[in-house]
């Protein structure tokens, strides 16, 4: 159990699932103009059910939408906030592909442009669409508040809206307060902050980039995780909330390398989640040792099965790798999940359906087997 009651499971995964082509091309025509919004939202509807069976055909008992009303992880929601603008592409924020080279994928800016405020629950349809569909508990995702600035800083917040920049950092965090207080009303008691952002201060060459729009990534670092407490501090003590870190995930690629070690201690006893969903699936990701700044009362759920590609782990190596873990932090506060989504883009990763099932049915058997 975690510290607030809300089941823990040592099985889950992060979220996004590889889209149906149907899907994929409904979403194309409502692009073009070819079919209503509420044609669109029909279809999804109809793949969410289906995804969810799927989901609880391989013993899953926390059960997620797939992500498939998104073109992404993070722009659907954060493109629908008052006040925010999607701008061009950071250039130099290129993902890299696993050999190390360009991949062609490249984030885009948030512009803020008029003063950012909340007026309806933005993942409404989502949760109640998703928990009518099963009797599992409903996992809810959403981008982190740090999307929001990243990849822009100070230069893309308007002046005129906010000449003090305090003044911005309280709206984010009032909007991100009232959309988890509206998710609660609605009955969701488990949300996931999706932050890849976090470990892009392991990087030099994003960290590089920071410097570049003016900001200090020592300080930065520190300003989003007290702006993720004021985010999150309200909710309510029956909601379990959980926090995905991952080095980037679009098409198989990837965007920064390096251990946890450089931001351990500013995040990990600092910021006031239950559960910590940390990306282990290769050698990027460095070893267990800066686990050892977790506290007592946190879970951390391991991403030790790559959903970027087909290969099939060894279940020994991971049962043996969960076992390296828990040096560091209590057995019965470690899960295992993919490391990542298998779409955090709408076109997903470069793995076939077949074998996203085996991975996930692979999460379940080592989590019973290691667990009971």
């Amino acid at each position: 159990m975690s510290s607030n009651g809300i089941p823990f499971f040592h099985a889950d995964h992060v979220g996004s699932l590889l889209r149906p082509q149907n899907l994929l091309d409904a979403r194309l025509k409502w692009k073009a103009g070819e079919i209503s919004r509420d044609e669109l939202q029909e279809l999804e509807d109809d793949a969410i059910r289906e995804v969810v069976k799927i989901q609880e055909g391989v013993g899953l008992n926390v059960i997620t939408d797939g992500e498939f009303r998104r073109e992404n992880w993070w722009i659907d929601f954060i493109s629908q906030i008052n006040g925010i603008n999607i701008s061009e592409p950071d250039v130099g924020a290129e993902f890299k592909t696993s050999d190390d080279k360009g991949s062609g994928y490249v984030p885009l800016i948030v512009e803020t442009v008029d003063k950012i405020h909340h007026d309806r629950t933005l993942m409404e349809r989502d949760y109640t669409v998703l928990s009518s569909c099963t009797s599992k508990t409903s996992k809810v995702t959403i981008p982190s508040p740090t999307r929001i600035h990243f990849h822009s800083g100070r230069p893309k917040v308007s002046s005129k809206a906010y000449p003090d920049m305090e003044h911005f950092w309280d709206d984010v965090v009032q909007f991100y307060q009232n959309e988890i207080a509206g998710l609660e009303k609605l009955g969701c008691r488990y949300i996931q902050i999706d932050d890849p952002v976090l470990t892009y201060f392991l990087d030099d060459r994003t960290r590089d980039n920071l410097r570049d729009i003016g900001e200090d990534p020592d300080q930065l670092i520190h300003t989003y995780a007290d702006v993720l407490n004021r985010c999150i501090d309200k909710r309510q003590d029956s909601t379990h909330l959980s926090m995905h870190l991952c080095r980037g995930n679009a098409s198989s690629s990837w965007i920064v390398s390096g251990g946890y070690r450089r931001l351990a201690e500013a995040v990990f006893p600092v910021v006031h989640i239950d559960t910590w969903f940390l990306e282990y699936d290769d050698d990027r990701s460095g070893g267990f040792e800066p686990l050892e700044v977790m506290p007592d009362d946190k879970n951390v759920v391991l991403g030790l099965v790559t959903s970027k590609f087909g290969r099939m782990e060894d279940k020994d190596t991971l049962k043996r790798r969960i076992d390296e873990a828990s040096k560091y932090v209590a057995m019965e506060r470690l899960g295992i999940s993919p490391q990542c989504g298998f779409a955090s883009i709408d076109t997903g990763n470069l793995i076939a359906f077949n074998d996203q099932m085996a991975k996930l049915e692979l999460v379940v058997e080592t989590a019973e087997e290691v667990w009971g």
